[in-house]
């Protein structure tokens, strides 16, 4: 029987590694859209590449980080001081702007050549740029070859020397190869951190301890699991949602899932189950779902998994170890060929930022059929991908440098049992940041003319959903401006009685004031003196007034 004082110390030691890790990558950072929106994540695996502590840092990312991880060990002979990179959504990815990052660890006598590695940490970020036919590399596409380079399990350092000519491929393809090396380092740096705390923590309390808590660590994530599903009432809870359209046609595409919530009768032969952990609780069906799509707004399957990974993490108390024994109870069907499962060439750069929050919309209001009084409204569900691309302009010190500009902008959070939803704030699958107006005036040709809550855009109830955003950005230069978003055609739903949120909108205001909507996926050719101004969904609300 494991202590649980013991057990608890060493949830947050390597909960403090995973954070350490994020804030390493964070402060050592080129660009804004790492440094100040934090859109990246890290987290430690055990010995079978198991995730063991996650940072709190992108929900997309982490859940879906062991399949990178599990990729890159699968095709590459790891050994001390090498680091992997992969960002092929095939191979454990998400889309093409998140280059993950694997490093092994080795303790004490691990060092010898024979050796398997004892740990892996990993660390994944959003590269503003990948390549690609769109600046930013999340334009309108529909196979994955226009959206940006794609990098299968690859050695960016052997034995500590980075392979340049790796390096070198991947700056040749992209459009701002400073801003890229740099933040590469940075997830280097963060995996150096990681490396360095677990071989401490081991010569403080001794290789064969610590893994015997990762292990233990995972049957507490799975046995805390099993008692929430114990909770729910059985049954077959089946809920349907929409995306607006996948921005080549403008057809809604329908995500669908089922949950079934099962026990057996048999108390004992259960518990022998149970101790073993070999038998799911639930099975989280997609069958039904849209076949993949023309857009870029398919998932993998790694997302997807995150997915559900995310939406059973949100039910669990807070201090249960983000581990991989959360997901032990819980079968995935997700039919290869579809949207939440697509196979290449499928383009998926939407996948990872708005399928995913759609999944997440689908789980929630099906278990809100089972537990009505846990589950909040449907919240923006969208990330409002905005990316700018263009070439410095003259008078500016990097005057005909290209540069590449991209931003998440958040909306209403769904209103909650208990009380109104958070106004302007990121939900779900994404946890980033605004960047500042400073900083991005800083860095970019812009100028933020407007940046508010959306009135009124929260949907009504007995619980209000909180307000979106509206975001209004100057171009100082000639640019072109690729928005990847969802919730324009209708908003997000209310529960239990409660108004649906408004749907976003988006607009270009000309230099002579006038106005004209721009598609919510697609890309447009703006002017020096244009501006582009979003505005993002509010959230659901919750119950009738």
């Amino acid at each position: 029987m494991p202590d649980p004082v013991e057990l608890e110390i060493f949830r947050e030691l390597f909960h403090s590694i995973a954070e350490e890790m994020g804030a390493s990558l964070r402060r050592s950072a080129f660009s804004p859209n790492i440094r100040e929106r934090r859109d990246y994540s890290c987290a430690v695996f055990d010995e079978h590449a198991q995730v063991i502590a996650m940072g709190d840092h992108m929900p997309v990312h982490l859940g879906s980080m062991p399949m990178s991880v599990r990729a890159a060990i699968e095709h590459l002979e790891l050994g001390p001081d090498d680091v992997a990179m992969v960002n092929d959504p095939f191979a454990g990815g998400t889309h093409l702007p998140d280059i993950t990052l694997v490093m092994p660890v080795f303790v004490g006598a691990g060092k010898l050549k024979a050796a398997k590695p004892d740990f892996f940490v990993a660390s994944r970020a959003h590269h503003a740029d990948v390549g690609g036919a769109a600046a930013g590399s999340m334009g309108l596409s529909r196979e994955i070859y226009q959206e940006g380079l794609r990098i299968p399990p690859v050695f960016l350092m052997r034995g500590g020397e980075m392979q340049r000519d790796v390096l070198n491929m991947v700056l040749a393809n992209v459009r701002t190869p400073e801003e890229r090396e740099g933040d590469l380092g940075a997830q280097i740096a963060a995996c150096n951190t990681g490396a360095r705390r677990l071989v401490e923590i081991c010569g403080r309390y001794g290789l064969a301890r610590v893994q015997r808590a990762t292990e233990e660590l995972q049957i507490y994530a799975e046995q805390m699991t099993r008692a929430l599903l114990d909770s729910l009432p059985e049954g077959e809870y089946t809920a349907e949602d929409f995306l607006d359209s996948d921005g080549i046609t403008d057809t809604p595409v329908r995500i669908a899932v089922t949950i079934r919530i099962a026990r057996k009768k048999n108390k004992q032969k259960k518990d022998k189950q149970r101790k073993r952990g070999s038998e799911p609780m639930v099975t989280v069906d997609f069958t039904g779902s849209d076949p993949q799509v023309e857009g870029s707004i398919n998932a993998v399957e790694a997302i997807t998994y995150s997915a559900c990974f995310y939406v059973f993490r949100c039910l669990l108390a807070e201090d249960v170890p983000a581990a991989a024994g959360i997901m032990r109870p819980i079968r995935m069907i997700a039919p290869e060929g579809t949207v939440v499962n697509a196979r290449p060439p499928a383009a998926v750069a939407g996948g990872n930022v708005e399928m995913s929050q759609r999944i997440v919309d689908t789980l929630f209001r099906a278990l809100a059929q089972a537990a009505p009084e846990l589950i909040p409204a449907a919240s923006a569900g969208t990330m409002n991908n905005l990316t700018v691309g263009g070439l410095f302009p003259k008078g500016n010190p990097r005057a005909g440098a290209p540069f590449a500009y991209y931003e998440t902008i958040a909306g209403g959070m769904g209103a909650r049992p208990t009380q109104d939803g958070i106004s302007g704030v990121h939900t779900h699958m994404t946890n980033s940041l605004n960047t500042p107006a400073e900083a991005l005036e800083y860095a970019y040709p812009f100028r933020v003319t407007r940046y508010s809550l959306r009135a009124e855009s929260g949907g009504a109830g007995k619980h209000r959903g909180g307000d979106g955003i509206v975001r209004e950005l100057e171009l100082l230069c000639d640019a072109d401006v690729t928005l990847l978003a969802d919730r324009r055609a209708r908003g997000p739903y209310g529960l239990h009685g409660g108004k649906d949120g408004s749907p976003g909108r988006n607009a270009v205001v000309r230099q002579d004031g006038s106005e004209a909507p721009i598609p919510a996926k697609g890309s447009v050719r703006l002017q020096k003196g244009d501006r582009i101004r979003i505005e993002s969904p509010g959230g659901g609300g919750w119950g009738k007034t």
